[in-house]
């Protein structure tokens, strides 16, 4: 493995890793970049206050009658002011689809259940679930079973 650090007070910061797959490691530099730069938060909201939710706190974030929210491990729903595509792009890679309309933390995820009319249910640390769709379960075992 290689380091290569570059200080140039003329550029736009950036951090580039070139690696042959997903690690501990990489995920802990993503985890530290996104700290770092003020990015692991998005604005959050309930009826009385706003808050901003660290994304290690988020389970899922779901869209709902066209309104998205993020369940918090605290077993809270919070409102996020934003699409569920725009919120995608801003979440870290621990991050994955579960369904048409929902995202989980896949650090969160303490396991799948099968539910009694053939479909999966991911249980979360909190007790909650989220319905998971065949085609999004295929992708999820993959990425479970390159761990």
């Amino acid at each position: 493995m290689k380091f290569n650090l570059v200080i140039d007070k003329s550029k736009d910061e950036e951090v580039t890793a070139t690696v042959h797959g997903r690690s501990p490691l990489t995920d802990r530099i993503e985890t530290l970049v996104m700290q770092y730069s003020k990015t692991d938060r998005i604005p959050a909201y309930t009826e009385d206050e706003m808050l901003s939710l660290p994304f290690s706190e988020i389970e899922y974030v779901f869209s709902e009658d066209g309104k998205t929210f993020a369940a918090a491990s605290n077993g809270k729903k919070y409102r996020i002011k934003m699409r569920l595509y725009e919120i995608e792009e801003l979440l870290p890679s621990f991050f994955i689809r579960i369904n048409k309309s929902a995202l989980a933390n896949e650090r969160r995820i303490e396991r799948f259940s099968a539910v009694f009319s053939g479909g999966i249910d991911a249980v979360f640390k909190s007790g909650s679930k989220e319905y998971v769709s065949r085609r999004c379960f295929a992708e999820i075992k993959r990425r479970f079973s390159e761990k």
